[in-house]
């Protein structure tokens, strides 16, 4: 298509391959360039990997003056130049104009302006509020400004940014009629609209790609102690490909990235803290495949285009799905293999709420909402693909969409059943409460339970109050979402999520029709640090017989069957087959102690139906240790033999009760003993003490949810945790 620029026509495609060496455009980069080129104000929703800069890198390289470009990332904006000045014999082609520089490197960069040298300036939005900055750029001709990553603009979204308000302004005092392109990689509808109104191009025209990405493969997983030890079986698993590991927090990133290599996986760590020059070393080492797997924060990865990531794993669910959304974006991107692997626990989220306490208000309750969608997606039973493509604007077709079976929950389905009445009941409930509750206060008043917002609302002389009560809280959460993600319900962003009824959900009301429903998943985290790594089905059989030979173990030393050994370790034995008391220590919640007291009669088992039967063990996956956690171990033994307080042990290593007693449990479980009796009789008078190992004693499990409703909230959770710490060192160690 020939277009005139000036004085001059010329054809986009001879450009594009003149300038880049591509012959074809890709998606909507030739319409969205064509926009750009006529001056309009033009806004691009594109995936990661779906080639927005060429958007504006290549009107820039063909149009008098010098195209501004509007970033937040310093090491985006390098890379970016680094490109372009590739592909020219003067580096002066592309700029970056920031605080960094001397006062001769900016007025180099200036000269090559004035000069008509430089066609792209990369600037953060700080930069332009500089007057002397804004002075020059009045002086000279601007072609278009370009605003990467405009979700920044919203504070909807997920990466807000305050000095990104500030660009509408900022853009009038440059110049009165310069061109904008607004590009952002996610955007959910409400966020589309403010970035359109706050950069004041309303009337912008809009191009959208479609954020499905077929090739990608979601899965998310239950969280527990074990983490290490899964991430590393798939990575195991996965040998010799690229992937990325992300974490929330520098230090788990530093011990993750350890574990690993300790483990003989070539990583590296990633994050804000390492210095500069051991950041780009790794980073490098990554792009270059000196390195198998980055083990980063979420600082690694905008910009970076690697097209071969062959997996993200997540060691902490995101903040959001739009998080979420990019980072797995960085799999797969040359349409090959790419598997987005999610461990998820509520106390993870849990503690991100925790983090946003300090912020205000209006923060907190956005924040809140997102995590909440993150929570959703998590637990949810339907098509990972339609819940986040939904939760973008866009619609899916589950059966027949262009990568519909690459999910768990598609692949794995759970059984639906009919929710006809209950969907009828639950539009009812909205629509007689004037559209006035979220889903949290929905689902309460459908179960029948009080909160603070309802009692204050005298919800109790409702007639609706508990009509549901026949069903738990988590089938009201289900359907809710399915209803969502279906239409019938619309979610208001403005309000913080309040429902409302859309036209479906009215058209129902007015002629109720078939609802399938499935439940939720359930991440029951109860049992602590146990997670058998699952390579396929379990041999039933052997599992019948090694868990009459624990009932009878148990009988024999008069302890609860899981005293022996826990649920999970008997999976596992199904999955590793160990035959020797050695590789019985190396099963998940199986330390040296178990192994000597119990494991006699189950390698003998083992060994002996192998051999009957045949079956070739796999290689034992034996976890390494860095040597940290055996010192953290030694340093609470020592510790409780000092008769301290458990939680000054924990304040001791920076951690939380909670997280102390899960590092207590990994050393009881496997098998070491240690006497908390002083810390048991703090917590309970012996009339106490009694009833609680006479539960123990007579239960089917050792499940805290369990003790709790037996005890009908008698006992706190963390209570009973160090209750049944004492029981398993006294009864099965």
């Amino acid at each position: 298509m020939k277009l005139q620029v000036g004085d001059k026509q010329f054809n986009i495609k001879t450009a594009l391959k003149k300038y880049f060496g591509f012959s074809e455009f890709r998606g909507l980069q030739e319409p969205v360039i064509n926009s750009v080129l006529n001056k309009e104000n033009t806004f691009v929703i594109m995936p990661t990997g779906g080639g927005k800069s060429l958007c504006y890198q290549l009107p820039a390289l063909v149009q008098p003056g010098t195209a501004i470009v509007v970033s937040p990332l310093i090491a985006l904006m390098k890379n970016q130049v680094d490109a372009i000045r590739g592909i020219s014999n003067n580096d002066g082609i592309a700029h970056v104009l920031n605080s960094s520089l001397s006062k001769t490197q900016i007025q180099n960069v200036k000269d090559d302006i004035t000069s008509g040298i430089t066609k792209l300036l990369y600037v953060a939005p700080e930069s332009l509020t500089k007057e002397d900055n804004v002075q020059f750029l009045r002086t000279v001709t601007i072609s278009f400004m370009a605003i990467d990553e405009a979700h920044c603009i919203s504070e909807w979204g997920h990466d807000f940014r305050p000095e990104y308000r500030n660009l509408k302004s900022i853009v009038a005092r440059i110049g009165d009629d310069i061109p904008i392109i607004g590009l952002t990689a996610t955007a959910t509808p409400k966020v589309q609209e403010d970035i359109l109104k706050n950069l004041n191009i309303t009337s912008a025209t809009t191009y959208k790609a479609s954020f499905n990405r077929p090739n990608l493969y979601y899965e998310v997983r239950p969280k527990t102690a074990q983490v290490d030890r899964d991430i590393i079986s798939f990575v195991k698993e996965n040998s010799g490909k690229s992937g990325i590991v992300y974490c929330l927090s520098r230090k788990r990133v530093e011990e993750l990235a350890q574990v690993l290599q300790v483990n003989g996986v070539n990583a590296l760590p990633y994050h804000a803290g390492l210095d500069n020059k051991q950041r780009v070393y790794n980073q490098d080492s990554f792009l270059k495949e000196d390195c198998d797997v980055i083990v980063a924060t979420i600082a690694f990865g905008m910009g970076i285009d690697k097209p071969d990531v062959r997996f993200v794993i997540h060691h902490d669910i995101p903040k959001s799905i739009e998080s979420y959304y990019q980072e797995t974006g960085r799999a797969g991107r040359d349409g090959g293999e790419g598997h987005c692997l999610a461990f998820y626990a509520y106390k993870d989220i849990e503690k991100l709420e925790k983090f946003m306490a300090g912020k205000p208000l209006a923060e907190q309750e956005v924040g809140y909402a997102l995590l909440q969608e993150m929570v959703a997606y998590a637990e949810t039973s339907m098509s990972r693909r339609k819940f986040i493509l939904h939760y973008f604007g866009e619609e899916f077709d589950e059966v027949n969409g262009d990568g519909a079976e690459m999910d768990d929950n598609t692949r794995n389905p759970k059984p639906k059943v009919e929710a006809q009445n209950e969907v009828g009941m639950l539009l009812n409930l909205v629509k007689e409460t004037n559209e006035q509750y979220k889903i949290k206060e929905l689902i309460h008043i459908m179960a029948g339970q009080e909160t603070t917002i309802l009692v204050s609302h005298s919800i109790r002389s409702n007639p609706l109050f508990g009509l549901g009560s026949s069903h738990e809280i988590p089938y009201w959460k289900a359907l809710l979402t399915q209803l969502l993600v279906a239409g019938y319900l619309i979610k208001e962003i403005e309000t913080y999520g309040v429902i409302k009824l859309s036209k479906m959900g009215l058209d129902f009301l007015a002629k109720p029709c078939s609802f399938l429903m499935t439940e939720n998943h359930v991440y029951d985290d109860s049992s602590p640090g146990i997670t058998p790594i699952k390579t396929g089905n379990f041999d039933v059989k052997l599992q019948k017989m090694l868990i009459q030979l624990r009932k009878d173990v148990a009988d024999k030393f008069e302890v609860p069957p899981y005293a022996v050994f826990q649920e999970a370790s008997i999976e596992d034995m199904l999955v590793k087959y160990p035959i020797t008391i050695e590789e019985l220590k190396n099963i998940h919640g199986v330390g040296e102690g178990k192994a000597n007291k119990f494991g006699k009669p189950f390698v003998e088992l083992i060994a002996k139906y192998t051999e009957e039967n045949g079956i070739i063990r796999p290689e034992d996956l034996i976890i390494k240790s860095t040597g940290a956690n055996s010192a953290l171990k030694l340093f609470i033994i020592q510790n409780i033999d000092r008769k301290l307080p458990l939680q000054d042990i924990a304040d001791a290593k920076g951690m939380d009760l909670p997280a102390f007693l899960e590092q207590l449990e990994t050393i009881v479980f496997s098998g070491t003993k240690v006497n908390i009796q002083y810390a048991i009789d703090e917590l309970f008078d012996e009339d106490q003490q009694e009833e609680l190992h006479e539960y123990f004693m007579e239960s089917d499990d050792d499940d805290i949810q369990a003790a709790v409703e037996e005890f009908d909230g008698d006992y706190e959770d963390d209570d009973l945790r160090v209750f049944r710490i004492k029981f398993i060192s006294e009864v099965a160690n």
